[in-house]
């Protein structure tokens, strides 16, 4: 596949504290074990792309990732860490490193994104359909009742959850309106020349964008340049791309596309998109609308496409983009989306590292992992959790849907549920936590009860 691919990495984000921090930036969260970026890296490699560049934000982020995959994928993949600006955006940040992009056409792909879905797929259909713009959407997941933190209270019924509003043509091909963010709660407004153009349009509210995108470069350079304002690709660059397809601007050496205003004079002539792309050989409405009204035109309408590839409901994918999701992803690594974890699984659907050490009349359910050189005490129960690497766990502690870092100390008799525990935390004696996050190096003091409380230093 000789697209120039571009892995967006990220800082710290604000969305995700107290887990991330200066020594842990985002990309390199633990899910299952090992960072979040690990799970592009490896969904990358499987499609046999070698070749990457990684945009992190933060010069302390460049040394951490650069120095993790050289040891993590060292003669595996060729990896270039690139820095830019903190809180630039994903817009800005590949503005920022433009002079690295010399293919004709380049996938860029959410460092936060856990899926089994092959870019190579989006790829192909992007070269398909000769399209400005290809944009991977898949079913939106199904979350706890919040997007800022874990399940609490009695509503413990996960939900899906409202990403955007998007409208494609009838076969499921083109993407025709999108609304995402603020735009979501607004009134749908769709421009007479698209309806026109298709004649009819599916509205989807069950699709999440999964931020992997292909773009012609010429296209999304030019956008960039043009448009010094946009931050975003997802609230800026896409759907300005969607909005201006029947009139675009783009690829015409800065003069701007002829727009003569009159489409009433052919308002009648409604084009079905189901009849047009009925078979293979039959021209997609956008070539179909640059002809005109009367299927020729002595200077063609300037168009560009912008499609989709809808992934498979079987598939899984996933964004960590907020703290209920870095607790739904863990639990799905763990549970039915397993086969992402890298781990084989035992007989009881967990995985214990031959390396950490059960006490006495210790369980440790289904659907649970626990790291390397972690020890637990006697009399201990786990059940729907992670347990990182060289923690230490006293005796009669309770662990239930929680994900707990490297290095914590748990004292004896701790009650833990629903609960995120960043690295070389300490848990005194008797205490108990209640969907809870609580940031790294914090000391927890014995006998205490939190609950829907966010700890750190």
């Amino acid at each position: 596949m000789d697209f120039q691919v571009v892995v967006l990495a990220g800082g710290t984000s604000t969305k995700l504290a107290p887990l991330v921090s200066k020594d842990v930036p985002k990309s390199l969260l633990p899910v299952a074990n090992r960072p979040v970026l690990s799970y592009v890296l490896d969904l990358l490699e499987q499609s046999n792309i070698k070749d990457l560049i990684v945009v992190v934000e933060g010069e302390g982020t460049e040394g951490l990732v650069e120095n993790w995959i050289s040891e993590a994928y060292v003669d595996r993949l060729h990896v270039q860490v690139a820095s830019v600006g903190e809180e630039v955006g994903t817009a800005g940040a590949l503005r920022a490193i433009a002079h690295h992009l010399t293919a004709s056409d380049i996938l860029v792909v959410s460092g936060d994104l856990v899926c089994d879905i092959s870019p190579g797929a989006v790829a192909a259909a992007h070269r398909r359909h000769d399209a400005a713009v290809t944009a991977l959407f898949c079913a939106a997941p199904i979350s706890g009742p919040t997007e800022s933190g874990t399940s609490s209270g009695k509503d413990k019924t996960k939900k899906p959850v409202r990403h955007n509003i998007v409208g494609l043509d009838l076969t499921q091909q083109f993407l025709l309106y999108i609304a995402a963010g603020m735009e979501v709660e607004k009134d749908i407004k769709v421009q007479k020349s698209i309806l026109r153009a298709v004649g009819k349009m599916e509205i989807h509210a069950d699709l999440m964008d999964a931020h992997l995108y292909a773009f012609k470069r010429s296209v999304l350079q030019q956008v960039l340049n043009q448009k010094q304002t946009f931050r975003s690709l997802k609230q800026d660059v896409l759907p300005y791309l969607v909005k201006s397809q029947l009139r675009s601007e783009i690829l015409l050496n800065g003069a701007q596309a002829e727009e003569n205003g009159n489409e009433d004079n052919y308002n009648t002539d409604k084009v079905m998109l189901s009849q047009l792309l009925a078979n293979a050989s039959t021209p997609s409405f956008h070539e179909v609308y640059a002809l005109g009204p009367n299927g020729f035109s002595p200077a063609e309408r300037k168009t560009h496409k912008c499609c989709v590839y809808i992934a498979n409901k079987t598939k899984y994918c996933a964004r960590l983009n907020s703290i209920q999701a870095y607790s739904d992803i863990n639990r799905d690594v763990i549970g039915d989306a397993s086969h992402l974890s890298g781990c084989t699984f035992s007989s009881h659907n967990n995985v214990i590292h031959p390396s950490a050490v059960l006490g006495s009349k210790t369980t440790v359910g289904p659907q649970c992992m626990l790291g390397e050189g972690s020890q637990m005490g006697d009399k201990c129960s786990v059940k729907r959790s992670v347990i990182g690497r060289h923690c230490r766990i006293g005796s009669n502690v309770k662990i239930v849907n929680s994900v707990i870092m490297n290095h914590v100390t748990i004292g004896d008799g701790c009650s833990i549920q629903g609960t995120i525990i960043s690295s070389n935390v300490q848990l005194q004696e008797r205490a108990l936590l209640r969907d809870c996050q609580i940031g790294a190096g914090y000391v927890v003091a014995a006998g205490s009860e939190h609950k829907g409380e966010l700890l750190r230093k």
